[in-house]
């Protein structure tokens, strides 16, 4: 009952192997045919697949390049919102002291380009007055028009000063004229570009509403955090924000303003604008006060709506504004060509380590190979899942860590097969080999399969974008390997070492005792063999020869102690002594 007990559980581990390969598969095929947003192809970076190129040119007050500082900043932040849209192996470079260059592999969807070009400052606005974006208007010539130019003699001061950013003395009669005469869609109205300290005229993205806003009263430097979220009773989307010390302070002395507005009925006046590259992005009614610095936002949010708003919200405090100089569709910079080279490389390489493998283990070879192309199809179909679900995209150098990877993986299960072939120079049967050699091998590879994983964390940490691939890919497949080496490896080799082929030590099988040397017990006293033929004296001198090669130097010692010369004729005069 006890022998049998292994091979029962290698079976369950190798159906357990089965069932996780199964659900990955079921995974990813959830997200091409179900969520049709996966692929059964990796995807390609940059560097392999081409994409697109935006140019986003830096805009001042003065005109004057900005300072270095800035555009870094400026880049830093881009890539922060890149990242969030689930693009992998971007390429954000500030270029000849004004341009920043966005280069996203693939085509850059519509919300990926909206993330990258709304990089203007983001502004706190109180809203002063609302209207839809299109008015009809009637001279006094009967003639109608939409958007009418207001008469230059307009008063454009103040009556009164007005005492807050909500206060519609800000209104004068020229503001109101421009406000209703506004043209959401004409290009020259940039509201991006107006004073901070004055009130301006916006729209929303869509065009569809336009405010009347008030000087800015807080900026998106107050925002340490955004996130989407549900809100606890009734499940819709909300926008929940975090803000520093200055910010909750100010925006507390806003929600009080505005909350009075808001039991006042003084709509659209209890609203807050925020504003992004001269866009009402959100323009929220007070509901409360919010003391603690945690405003949430709600509306008619989606999950997607939600994640991008509070996206632009955290990312929002950039430096400076940007105009979109170009977006370009660019080639790939090393192409197919090299993707090719690179798979070759691999190809060669594993074809090395085959023809290494069985001239050094024979039939165990297969093993090698075998464990090699399970992992091989464990690693593809997990970079698939990533690339939809983290938006992981396979670089050069991710193909470089998947080809060094197929000689880590081999190193594995050399140094599990020298364990056993160590427990057969022992002496033991190929059964106890297996076993003995396992809690051997398992205690090395652990140790040294954690240093990778080490080395591969430290160089993602730390290491140029362009090699982030890299140590992604061997942290990957390292911890593949150990899962592989566990779950599929040795429980091969538990039900191998009970057939008659590898369990009686075929010549090639890699598991034969006799070509091992195992012609000792223990591990330094030699038993006598059998030369009734010339054939089997040489083959047990050379079993001999391989024994005593493999003996450490303690056991070299101790054989060489057992047959010193004086040895017997000491044990003989202790015989006669005792006699």
């Amino acid at each position: 009952m006890a022998s049998t007990s292994p091979t029962r559980h290698a079976w369950r581990v190798l159906l357990g192997l089965l069932i996780v390969t199964a659900v990955l598969f079921g995974i990813n095929a959830l997200g091409v045919y179900a969520v049709k947003k996966s692929s059964w192809t990796p995807e390609l970076a940059l560097d392999l697949q081409g994409g697109t190129q935006i140019i986003l040119s830096a805009q001042t007050a003065d005109g004057k390049n900005p300072t270095q500082d800035q555009l870094d900043q400026a880049a830093a932040i881009i890539r922060q919102r890149v990242d969030a849209s689930g693009v992998s192996e971007a390429d954000i470079t500030t270029e000849g002291g004004r341009n920043i260059v966005v280069q996203i592999p693939g085509p850059a969807d519509a919300e990926t380009r909206e993330r990258i070009q709304a990089s203007a400052q983001l502004e706190f606005r109180a809203v002063l007055a609302q209207t839809g974006a299109a008015t009809e208007f009637v001279g006094e010539d009967g003639k109608s028009t939409k958007y009418p130019t207001p008469d230059a003699t307009m008063n454009a001061t103040p009556t009164a000063k007005p005492t807050d950013d909500s206060d519609p003395n800000w209104i004068t009669e020229k503001l109101q004229a421009q406000f209703l005469s506004y043209d959401c869609a004409a290009k020259q109205n940039d509201a991006a570009k107006q004073p901070k300290d004055q009130p301006i005229v916006a729209c929303d993205p869509a065009n569809q509403v336009k405010y009347l806003l008030g000087p800015v009263e807080l900026d998106g430097t107050v925002i340490t955090d955004a996130q989407a979220g549900r809100e606890q009773t009734s499940g819709a989307w909300t926008v929940n924000l975090t803000m520093n010390a200055k910010g909750t302070e100010e925006f507390g002395k806003v929600s009080q303003r505005l909350y009075q507005l808001k039991i006042a009925n003084q709509s659209p006046r209890d609203q807050f604008a925020f504003v992004l590259d001269g866009r009402v992005i959100s323009a929220p009614a007070m509901q409360g006060l919010i003391l603690n610095g945690k405003p949430s936002i709600s509306g008619s949010f989606t999950q997607e709506s939600a994640k991008a708003l509070a996206d632009q919200l955290r990312y929002g405090a950039l430096p400076l504004s940007f105009n979109v100089e170009s977006s370009d569709t660019i080639s790939a910079t090393l192409g197919s060509q090299q993707l090719r080279i690179g798979l070759i490389a691999g190809l060669i390489g594993l074809a090395l380590v085959a023809v290494y493998s069985l001239l050094s283990y024979r039939a165990l070879g297969w093993v090698i190979m075998a464990s090699i192309g399970v992992m091989g199809v464990l690693t593809y179909i997990i970079i698939c899942i990533l690339a939809w679900r983290m938006g992981f995209r396979l670089s050069l150098a991710g193909v470089a860590g998947l080809i060094v990877s197929i000689g880590f993986t081999a190193d594995s299960f050399i140094v599990y097969f020298e364990r056993i072939r160590d427990e057969l120079r022992d002496g033991k049967s190929i059964i106890g080999a297996v076993e003995d050699g396992w809690g051997r091998a398992k205690r090395t590879i652990y140790i040294s399969k954690s240093i990778n994983i080490l080395a591969a964390v430290v160089l993602y940490i730390l290491a140029d974008a362009t090699v982030k691939g890299f140590a992604f890919t061997l942290g990957l497949t390292t911890l593949i390997d150990v899962f592989i080496f566990v779950i599929f490896t040795h429980p091969v080799m538990q039900l191998l070492a009970r057939t008659r082929f590898f369990g009686g030590g075929h010549k090639l099988s890699g598991l034969d005792p006799q070509s091992l040397g195992a012609v000792y017990h223990g591990r330094a006293q030699f038993r006598e063999v059998s030369t009734g033929s010339s054939g089997q004296a040489a083959r047990n001198k050379g079993s001999r020869s391989e024994a005593e090669r493999r003996q450490t130097i303690a056991e070299r010692k101790r054989a060489e102690a057992l047959t010193a010369p004086g040895r017997d004729s000491q044990a003989d005069a202790g015989k006669d002594g005792d006699a």
